[in-house]
């Protein structure tokens, strides 16, 4: 399966291959720091939270307001990598060397990759790529955290260039 996702008045967009929008991920509500994942009949999914805002942000993936993913960040420079404990059931890691190309490995073994690219009008899409079998909506929410870690210090590196 293979999702691009980009940024289009502060929401996440999400298409398919066909450019049919599938996802929404927006606030909740004005002044809200939740993020809904919205289907297309706008019924939302899951949200994404912050919960921490140290020099390694952290986040919870939550389901009807009870918390079922929670997300850290190992990494931030060396080794870049985001880490998705899912209860007992699993645990997901994004890594990268370069903060802007992530593979998805789910308990070790590869099952995507999550590319950083730069659209047409200077912003940055991502090109989500996964397992048919291992894939769930709330993936969704795995690049928009990368989007909040890694987003902004990709940003700079473009526009220094």
């Amino acid at each position: 399966m293979e999702l691009i996702i980009f940024i289009k008045n502060n929401k996440y967009i999400v298409q398919d291959k066909s450019q049919k929008t599938i996802y929404t991920v927006k606030k909740k509500s004005l002044g809200s720091s939740k993020l809904g994942l919205y289907d297309h009949n706008n019924y939302r999914l899951y949200s994404l939270v912050q919960t921490g805002e140290d020099r390694k942000p952290t986040f919870t993936i939550t389901h009807n307001d009870s918390s079922f993913i929670h997300v850290s960040c190992k990494s931030l420079f060396l080794d870049p990598t985001l880490v998705f404990k899912k209860g007992k059931e699993a645990t997901y890691e994004l890594a990268s060397k370069d903060r802007m190309n992530f593979t998805l490995m789910k308990d070790g073994n590869e099952c995507g990759k999550l590319e950083t690219n730069v659209s047409v009008s200077g912003e940055l899409q991502y090109s989500f790529k996964i397992d048919y079998k291992v894939f769930d909506d709330y993936f969704v929410l795995f690049a928009v955290a990368v989007d909040k870690v890694f987003g902004g210090m990709n940003r700079e590196k473009l526009l220094s260039k």
